[in-house]
């Protein structure tokens, strides 16, 4: 219903009017949009407060990026678009990353931010933090629009949200005036000028030729392998995309966000194989998932020297061929294209050989017998295997629970150590490898799903958004924050022996983070062996209190720039002596 401002009661009339700020509100609110992540400040201090106060839920972070970050992840859990509020220039730029963020990583988001007047800006005659910011915000999402007069506010708002989650999702920037809070309409013209979008992101059905034109070459492999990426977690097809494995017999290979959409557990998951598989396949179909760095481009050395041809679901077109030739594309939507998989397979589907399923079984039993002595351990201070041991642990007794993971080498390692059982359960760095997503992403993901929440977080990328752990008191939420503090970044014993400045990697020896928590009323603890991180992480999951436990974690455990060192250039001269 819409929200009205105030009457007019000029002699002889009487009408109600309504303002931007309310058709702003009622904008998000006939469109199902009940959830805005925000930072207060001039000019939407106020439009937060309204929006409140008219039932939406505005959960207010200590810093843009992060609020940023909660939108991008609430849109990927939702399929519908998270929203970021933010105020102008400073406010939007700090935005602008998480909404780069979300456009690279396919999350429907809108980035809706405050901005000063046009006529100053276009002039540049010096507004309150003057910018062009719909110019600035242009090159970095999948659409950006402004509006100017409160009658177009319904209107910017439906392409918003039909831009963000049409075809291949993304960012959408959508920048509001000051001057526009505050502008006057009747109430009734603009009760008719709101858009409820329809049919937002349609069905894209794949051709029947890519259909059979991909199964064919499916069928004829000797080697094949299916890779599941966030795209595919992402659709929500969750069963038409396990029954198509299921019945294809194939083995998959799970990207770290896709991880759960089948049970890291299953038969035919080949994630601890990952090597062997991705070396030895001849034929790869990939579901949701792209050939970026996160797959070596489909080339060189990591894929082996067996020829391969490579089948490609995806939404966007354009996606094929962007490495490597890709043989068979499908272009569609995840649960249209996987649908007709099922139906066109027919009902004697002739599983691969077993020769080939049976040595990927054996492999990745191998690997998980040789790593298993390593997550028992109970040394002090802990390395990350003895740590993730526990995590690991924790995660099969809580399946429902979600893992927020970041960091490098936390990250690389907890990618393959934890398993999970459900789909959408794990969050992580996403496409971009970019730090700092933890608390964003953890505060968004308990309020989205009702879930509670284990963050993982290397002592670094915690301090990109440490202070919202202000915000996860402050809201009561159940997050269990676990950082793997091994004193500095990769490690935290790098030495600089040119100065009596810390080397440029290390951070403060023996820092407590848990105090942090425990300053906002949260519950702190110092764990300095897998023992104490498993009654803490435990009794943290059973009392749903929002909690920071300090895993202290030998400063000599890591390596350089985790598992992607080979992206790190290194200088090949030596200092002259």
């Amino acid at each position: 219903m819409l929200h009205t401002a105030t009457k007019s009661e000029a002699p002889g009339t009487e009408q109600e009017l309504t303002d931007g700020f309310h058709l702003v509100i009622d904008a998000l609110k006939l469109n199902g949009i009940n959830t805005i992540y925000n930072v207060p400040g001039i000019p939407i201090t106020d439009l937060g407060r309204m929006a409140q106060a008219a039932g939406i839920r505005v959960i207010s972070f200590r810093h843009e990026q992060n609020a940023g970050y909660a939108a991008g992840i609430a849109g990927y859990l939702t399929k519908k678009p998270g929203v970021c509020l933010t105020v102008s220039a400073p406010g939007f730029l700090n935005g602008l990353t998480a909404l780069a963020h979300a456009t690279t990583n396919c999350y429907p988001m809108i980035l809706v931010s405050g901005s000063s007047e046009r006529e100053i800006v276009d002039l540049q005659q010096g507004d309150y933090e003057e910018m062009d910011q719909l110019a600035i915000a242009k090159p970095l999402c999948k659409a950006a629009y402004r509006v100017l007069h409160a009658q177009d506010i319904g209107i910017g708002f439906a392409r918003a949200i039909r831009a963000a989650v049409s075809g291949r999702p993304g960012g959408v920037y959508l920048d509001l005036p000051a001057k526009l809070f505050g502008q006057v309409m009747n109430a009734d013209a603009g009760r008719k000028s709101l858009v409820k979008v329809i049919d937002a992101a349609p069905a894209q059905i794949p051709s029947p030729a890519s259909v059979k034109r991909a199964l064919d070459v499916l069928k004829s492999a000797k080697r094949p392998l299916i890779i599941l990426g966030k795209g595919a977690a992402y659709a929500q097809a969750d069963e038409e995309i396990k029954d198509f494995v299921e019945k294809s017999g194939v083995p998959f290979l799970p990207m770290s966000m896709a991880k759960g959409l089948l049970a890291d557990t299953h038969p035919q998951c080949a994630g601890a194989a990952r090597s062997t598989v991705l070396k030895e396949s001849d034929v790869v179909l990939l579901i949701g998932a792209r050939l970026n760095w996160l797959l070596s481009h489909g080339k060189g050395k990591s894929w082996g020297e067996a020829p391969k041809k490579f089948i490609q679901v995806d939404i966007e077109p354009r996606e094929m061929d962007s490495n490597i030739e890709i043989v068979a594309p499908v272009v569609g939507d995840i649960g249209s294209v996987v649908s007709a998989f099922n139906q066109a397979m027919g009902a004697s589907w002739t599983a691969p050989p077993a020769e080939w399923t049976n040595a990927i079984v054996s492999k990745r039993e191998e690997n998980v017998a040789k790593m298993a002595p390593k997550l028992m351990n109970n040394k002090s201070p802990m390395d990350y295997h003895g740590a993730l041991g526990v995590l690991k642990n924790v995660i099969k007794e809580h399946p429902d629970a979600i893992l927020v993971n970041e960091g490098a080498n936390t990250l690389d390692l907890a990618r393959g150590v934890i398993d999970m059982y459900k789909p959408r359960k794990r969050l992580d760095v996403g496409t971009w490898g970019v730090m700092g997503i933890g608390m964003g992403q953890a505060i968004a993901a308990t309020l989205e799903t009702g879930h509670p929440v284990l963050a993982v977080e290397g002592d670094s990328a915690f301090g990109f958004s440490g202070m919202e752990v202000e915000t996860i008191c402050r809201y009561n939420l159940p997050i269990c924050i676990v950082i793997f503090n091994n004193d500095g970044i990769y490690r935290g014993t790098d030495v600089n022996s040119a100065n009596a400045d810390p080397a440029t990697t290390v951070f403060v020896k023996g820092a407590r983070y848990d105090k942090m928590m425990e300053a906002f009323g949260g519950v702190g603890v110092n764990a300095t062996s897998p023992d104490e991180l498993k009654r803490a992480v435990n009794e943290a999951m059973a009392s749903g209190k929002p909690t920071l436990i300090n895993a202290v974690i030998d400063p000599a455990a890591g390596s350089e720039s985790g598992r992607i060192g080979n992206l790190n250039p290194q200088s090949v001269l030596q200092k002259k002596k």
